[in-house]
């Protein structure tokens, strides 16, 4: 837990203890008997550091960190502490035995899970250091050995443990400890890497998170004998196999060995690079597995096998090794699993990321591990360096650009020195070329992200490339019905199954169940690498328009679907397409593909209203319907000018919406096409009624949909006529003639259930509702209500829900309920203004149907509207189910 306190920043000591073996004792003890002797070593430890000035950072479980301003003085903490304990009579006879160690260092502060933490390389050091001695314990750095040298009282003296390598794998510390009256003053060997032989190499900057994984690959490393850590490059493979070797090494007296296989391709080489790693000479005189095999036989030994992608042809020597060698463990670090028997695989996934449609306050941010690394990495090359309410959704945004890699990460903060966050954003956006110049010591392959990714891409053959490159067109990933006409045409060398299941095996390709049926994807960062080559490729243009074509074939397929009884499934289908639909689009109008363009507009446009995207969809169609050619496809043009007009329609603009819809019925007209002509004259219908201030108007209105009416008749279209009757009783409401109203409502309610219309009956439910209220039915307009909202809730419908929300608050208004009303109304306005829904609301509207209208007027308004526009769209259904009304209004 965190505790609220301004901690010390510039220079300050850092403490950590924690007691040694506690796992134990709470087996021994049992939880709550070891909870009292949680409390009283608590109690010792706050009460020591306190009096010294130590200011408490957080705890966990029986572990402690605090910071002092002044190194001195954590000592005397430290001291004051191990002696009380050592005194202390515990509860239940339990013996509680504490190691402490401390560092001084740069104390920089970041938003943290419950508030400000301290980040940075030192705070990890401190850590280590504790984490590095016995119970009964204290130690320090060389850091902190040099402030408190000449400030210790008389009786507290430094013993040199010299220089250590700490399971951090960063530079060798050398490491006192605090030798003084009444502490323990002998102890075993620290646990450092220098504890057994080993030669893994030493890091500069310290690990960041991952704490799951490690934990978790330490977990199946006990479990097993061989553990793969697979990921594509830039996911820290390298990092975390080290670290969990490191932490394990103390299992290992046999030695653990880090063995790099970047710079070798040729498998039957990896034995050579094992034998020269543990230091066997090459005597030539026999095999090099016999000598390697009876040097490591009889050891309990770690082999930690780095980079192994390229010589994966030798899994079954490393199977061979191990089978000879009962005591190894081999950790292997690899793009893709070795496929051999005994073999636990662990994906290495990103780093976490922050959702940044709900980005956490800027005290949370550095929860997420991608922010932290970011955090850290710019603080080391510009230690001034904060995140702050301004920067933080940039900092936010290009951590989640990057798909939380760790490479990536670290290439982007490298740059903080000369760009600000929003400046790297932005040119990030337009490509990875900013991510250059890594540290010189790394591999080539590492110091640029698309190295990196080059790195796997060399090592496939030339079907996966094509492959790999035709998958980049995909936009958050696709699903097999749409891949195999992208990717699978011509002669690719590979089967497609095939093909997909070697890159999610070698993790250049992604694949999870969504909603039960498998669906590709590929990192961002990935795919842009793909894009580039596939932009080398002659074939590029083609392999974009079939991509264009199977969304817009997915989209033709699906969209009828949405009104139906399974529309659930189908509108989020659509929704988990939305990249790839925008993507394809966007490439249709770029290449003045008009015809595609055109389609796309009339096949999405009620999903955009639907799912409340319609600001989205009105930018599309003026984009598509500013093609120079638009007009010359009549009948893909009129279809569009609907789409345009419905979308107008629903964001309120009456001109929009009649000019769209003018437009579209006289093409319909000259094309003689009556179907569609009565559709254009039951859309025509609309904008008039939607006015409805004057009796011309509607019966304008009227006159339309009468003709709309005989036409759907006589070509048989009864959904058409089904729409036709519900519009018609919305104008006969309009005029006060809500008996008429019901009676056709009565029908087209009907005939939707006899289609399996779902979004028809809603809105004819709704119609029904506001007859009632006029009525003063208002128990029987209540339940027809509700049932048209739980059918838009259930679909998510953004435009649905927030009209019938507002109808229901007239409901409860007009039965007396005045304050439910006002927060119903104002949960309905928020919702229609996030969905960018301009239909009138109800509360507004209702006088033209002889019904008195909320009154927004009074004292109480501003709090009731308030409380609604805090309601998320849940709580607001909720709040509208729960209304009732007497049963006699």
């Amino acid at each position: 837990m965190a505790v609220d306190r301004q901690l010390p920043t510039g220079t300050a000591t850092f403490l950590f203890t924690d007691i040694e073996n506690s796992t134990r004792s709470v087996q021994a003890l049992g939880t709550e008997r070891w909870q009292d002797v949680l409390t009283d070593h608590a109690r010792i430890i706050r009460a020591a550091a306190g009096a010294n000035g130590g200011v408490e950072v957080r705890t966990e479980g029986d572990s402690f960190f605090y910071v002092f301003p002044l190194a001195p003085a954590a000592v005397e903490a430290a001291v004051e502490a191990q002696r009380r304990i050592g005194t202390h009579t515990f509860p239940h006879g339990a013996t509680v035995r504490v190691r402490m160690g401390m560092h001084t260092g740069a104390a920089t502060v970041a938003p943290g899970e419950s508030g400000t933490d301290y980040v940075g390389f030192d705070v990890h050091r401190a850590a280590r250091i504790a984490a590095s001695g016995h119970g009964g314990q204290i130690l320090v750095s060389e850091a902190t050995r040099g402030l408190i040298d000449r400030s210790l009282p008389a009786d507290v003296t430094l013993r040199d443990l010299g220089e250590h390598h700490l399971k951090d794998l960063a530079r060798p510390e050398r490491i006192h400890q605090v030798v003084a009256p009444g502490l323990a003053d002998r102890f075993p060997p620290l646990r450092t890497l220098d504890a057994i032989p080993n030669n893994f190499p030493t890091q500069l900057t310290s690990f960041i998170g991952r704490r799951h994984e490690i934990d978790e690959g330490l977990r199946l490393l006990a479990a097993t004998r061989l553990l793969t850590l697979t990921g594509p490059g830039g996911t820290g493979k390298t990092r975390l196999a080290l670290q969990v070797g490191a932490e394990a090494a103390g299992e290992f007296p046999g030695g653990a060995y880090w063995v790099p296989l970047a710079t070798i391709r040729d498998p039957d080489l990896v034995g050579a690079e094992i034998a020269t790693t543990l230091g066997l000479p090459d005597n030539g005189d026999r095999p090099m597995r016999d000598r390697l095999v009876e040097r490591v036989r009889d050891r309990k030994a770690l082999l930690v096998l780095d980079n192994f992608e390229q010589v994966i042809a030798a899994g079954p020597f490393v199977a061979d090794l191990l089978r000879e060698c009962p005591l190894l463990k081999i950790i292997v670090s690899s793009r893709t699993a070795l496929r051999v028997y005994g073999e636990q695989e662990l994906p290495v996934p990103p780093l976490g990321l922050p959702d940044l449609a709900h980005l956490p306050p800027i005290a949370s941010l550095s929860q997420f591990e991608a922010v932290r690394l970011f955090i850290e990495r710019a603080a080391n090359v510009k230690p001034d360096f904060q995140v702050t309410n301004e920067n933080a959704p940039a900092v936010a945004q290009i951590c989640t650009m990057l798909d939380g890699l760790p490479l990536a990460i670290e290439l982007a903060a490298a740059r903080i020195k000369i760009l600000t966050p929003a400046a790297m954003l932005e040119r990030l956006e337009q490509g990875l070329g900013m991510l250059a110049g890594g540290a010189r010591d790394l591999p080539a392959r590492q110091q640029t992200l698309r190295g990196a990714i080059g790195w796997s891409y060399d090592l496939l053959d030339e079907g996966l490339r094509r492959v790999f490159e035709r998958l980049s067109v995909f936009a958050g990933g696709g699903e097999l019905p749409e891949i195999e006409p992208v990717v699978a045409c011509g002669d690719l060398g590979v089967e497609l199954i095939d093909g997909l299941a070697t890159l999610v095996d070698q993790s250049l390709l992604r694949q999870r169940d969504v909603a039960g049926v498998p669906r590709f994807l590929m990192l961002q960062t990935i795919r842009e690498y793909a894009a580039d080559r596939l932009a080398e490729r002659p074939d590029r243009r083609e392999v974009e328009r079939r991509h264009a074509e199977a969304y817009l074939a997915f989209a033709d397929r699906t969209g009828p679907k949405m009104s139906g009884a399974q529309d659930v499934s189908q509108l989020d289908a659509l929704e988990r397409e939305q990249d790839n639909f925008r993507a394809a689009l966007g490439w249709c109008v770029e290449q003045a593909e008009t015809s595609l363009a055109l389609r796309y507009l009339y096949a999405l446009w009620r999903f955009w209203q639907m799912r409340g995207h319609l600001r989205e969809g009105r930018a599309q169609a003026d984009r598509v319907l500013a093609l120079p050619d638009a007009a010359s496809h009549a009948g893909e043009h009129a279809k569009a000018l609907e789409a345009a007009g419905g979308i107008a329609y629903w964001q309120g603009d009456v001109e929009a919406t009649k000019r769209f819809y003018r437009a579209a019925y006289d093409t319909w007209k000259e094309l003689g096409d009556k179907h569609e002509l009565a559709n254009a004259a039951y859309n025509l219908s609309f904008p008039d009624s939607f006015e409805g201030q004057e009796r011309s108007l509607l019966d304008r209105s009227a006159e339309h949909l009468t003709e709309a009416l005989a036409l759907f008749r006589e070509v048989g279209d009864r959904r058409g006529v089904a729409n036709t009757l519900w519009a018609l009783s919305d104008n006969l409401n309009q005029r006060d003639r809500t008996d008429e109203a019901l009676a056709l409502l009565e029908e087209c309610i009907g005939l939707f259930e006899e289609l399996g219309d779902w979004f028809g009956r809603a809105w004819a439910l709704y119609g029904k509702s506001l007859g009632l209220i006029v009525k003063r039915d208002l128990a029987g307009a209540l339940a027809v209500q509700r049932e048209a909202l739980e059918r838009f809730a259930e679909h998510r419908d953004a435009s649905g829900v927030p009209l019938l929300l507002d109808a229901i608050a007239l409901t409860a208004f007009t039965a007396g309920d005045r304050q439910r009303a006002l927060r119903l109304h104002g949960a309905a306005m928020k919702l229609a203004t996030t969905a960018g829904v301009g239909l009138p609301s109800v509360a507004i509207e209702a006088k033209q149907r002889g019904i008195a209208p909320i009154d927004l007027t009074g004292p109480d308004v501003a709090a009731g509207l308030a409380a609604g526009e805090a309601l998320d769209m849940d709580a607001a259904i909720a709040l509208a189910l729960a209304t009732e009304v007497p049963s006699r209004a």
